[in-house]
């Protein structure tokens, strides 16, 4: 069954050129914009132990943060008021949050290094080349290691294990271990004796 998209350009953005219309509002455009120059000033250039000031800035563009969230310098959240996370949830640096629909993170989720989370993608098969997006979740302990990335759509499960330089292109099993290009399961993880099976993220 297809994932349905949680947002699609709306027709009254529609200009001559569907390859060249802007998929987002002006307003939408103009919020990123100001995100934009507070993550290059603020943010970029806040020392490495500042996570409490990162994540008062992600709060402010509307974040919900929970107690000990850690995002790295260099990480990038395309929209701060799409994000949701649980508590102590890691970014690295170089990762990529590109979530123009809700992602959500439940607690202990890791992002290491470069790892890309890509959210939205186009209807190739539709002549407007439409730009769609999907909600997306991450269970409690899962792990994407670096240079990993998630496809559009994909949610994974808890304590899911994607593997260095791994492409998910499919939703990822709770307690199992992924690896290559698409990933696929190599084997199982042993459950981490904190998780609690089914909290929200």
């Amino acid at each position: 069954m297809a994932k349905q998209a949680d947002y699609k350009v709306p027709e009254a953005l529609a200009g001559e050129d569907a390859y060249t219309r802007p998929a987002f509002s002006f307003a939408n455009r103009a919020r990123r914009l100001v995100w934009n120059i507070t993550w290059l000033l603020l943010f970029r250039l806040s020392p490495r132990p500042f996570h409490a000031w990162r994540a008062m800035l992600l709060r402010l563009f509307g974040a919900t943060l929970g107690p000990d969230c850690h995002f790295y310098p260099k990480a990038k959240v395309w929209a701060p008021w799409n994000l949701f996370c649980a508590d102590h949830v890691a970014a690295g640096d170089g990762v990529e949050i590109y979530n123009p629909s809700p992602m959500h993170f439940a607690s202990h989720v890791i992002l290491s290094q470069d790892c890309y989370l890509c959210g939205a993608t186009h209807d190739y098969n539709d002549p407007t080349f439409p730009l769609l997006a999907y909600q997306m979740s991450f269970g409690q302990y899962a792990w994407i290691c670096a240079r990993a990335s998630v496809g559009p759509g994909v949610n994974v499960g808890e304590g899911a294990v994607l593997g260095l330089g791994s492409v998910a292109t499919r939703d990822l099993a709770p307690w199992t271990v992924y690896s290559g290009n698409p990933a696929t399961i190599i084997r199982e993880r042993t459950r981490h004796p904190n998780a609690t099976p089914g909290d929200p993220a």
